[in-house]
């Protein structure tokens, strides 16, 4: 063998094992595939309704109401090699996106699970509040303390789960206000809180801090709106996280407080954050979250209306796209569908 000719050999060897150790190399990507889908108006895995109601009437529900999910693969401390990027990068059922795309920098992988979570808590809490609100049922709200941010005003004085009833004179009845009456204060300023706590009132001092922009008057504490609902209502779904199966949660409340099928027994699925108003918004997976959806046997896909173009793109044969825009527009699309009719609100396009 000629010198030449070793050495295009060698250097081919070279390149054909880079190539393979390099294939195997971790990369800072994400896989998403489709998930998990479950009926709001069925059982969960072991054998319990998935929204229970107590407390008040409730009716027979046929058909489905299905929520979707998203699987994924990688993250910090497992993230997938370059082959397995590369062959979900031409997989129609996959999408590779980036790493912080999932994981934001700076948080570990527990906090994520832990945002997750919160989110899902939330949004079965929203999702009541708009079914109510939707059947005309009053609800009261209460602004509470979900943590407090240690070495800041409120540390050592104001515990989670107090109840903040006013800001100096003025009494609260949700985050936002709290949040407005926040903002009209300069750093430096004193501000006293009231809150109730085991049942008895009483008044916190406090001196706001600087954000840590520089930029808002603080006092150190994390707030949620809690509603008091005149009923109960459970929600088991697992270890599953996240707020996009809010409009699910809603739809099956809604159909299990109210006489009929709301699905007419047909296979509906769909997605969606919801605000207590029944305001629908977008969620991320949407590609993975129809192919699931369509897998499992849908043939109606709710969809909020800012995910419309990429569901367009990507909707499975045979997975009919229904746009949300409300909680009162799903249902009033569902009761259209009953009753024959075809001129709902689509995805342009679709």
């Amino acid at each position: 063998m000629s010198r030449r000719a070793a050495t295009l050999t060698l250097t081919s060897v070279l390149v054909l094992i880079f190539a393979l150790v390099g294939s195997f190399m971790p990369v800072p990507y994400v896989a998403l595939m489709p998930g998990p889908t479950s009926n709001t108006l069925g059982t969960n895995d072991k054998g319990q309704p998935l929204v229970k109601i107590d407390g008040r009437e409730v009716y027979p529900a046929t058909g489905h109401l299905n929520f979707t999910t998203v699987t994924y693969r990688g993250g910090p401390g497992a993230r997938i090699d370059l082959f397995t990027a590369l062959r979900g990068w031409v997989d129609d059922d996959v999408a590779i996106v980036p790493e912080e795309t999932i994981f934001p920098k700076n948080e570990s992988q527990q906090q994520v699970d832990e945002e997750n979570t919160r989110q899902m808590r939330d949004s079965q809490q929203n999702a009541e509040a708009a079914a109510l609100n939707h059947l005309k049922v009053p609800i009261s709200i209460q602004v509470l303390v979900d943590s407090v941010q240690k070495g800041k005003p409120a540390d050592g004085k104001i515990k989670p789960g107090d109840e903040i009833i006013a800001v100096d004179a003025t009494k609260v009845t949700s985050v936002a206000q709290v949040t407005e009456l926040m903002a009209k204060r300069k750093i430096g300023n004193p501000v006293t809180v009231t809150l109730k706590r085991g049942g008895a009132e009483q008044k916190v001092s406090l001196t706001t801090a600087a954000s840590p922009d520089g930029k808002r008057p603080v006092v150190g504490v994390v707030l949620g709106d809690q509603y008091k609902f005149p009923f109960k209502v459970d929600i088991s779904v697992g270890d599953i996280g996240g707020p996009s199966a809010g409009l699910m949660f809603s739809l099956a409340i809604v159909d299990k407080l109210t006489p009929g099928a709301l699905t007419g027994g047909k296979f509906i699925a769909g997605t969606g954050t919801i605000t207590p108003e029944g305001k629908v918004g977008p969620i991320g997976g949407i590609q993975q979250k129809m192919i699931a959806a369509r897998h499992a046997g849908a043939t109606v896909f709710l969809t909020p209306a800012d995910n419309c173009t990429d569901a367009v793109a990507a909707r499975p044969d045979g997975l009919r796209l229904v746009r949300a825009d409300t909680l009162d527009s799903a249902i009033k699309s569902l009761e259209s569908l009953n009753a024959g009719k075809n001129d709902l609100p689509a995805c342009p396009g679709s």
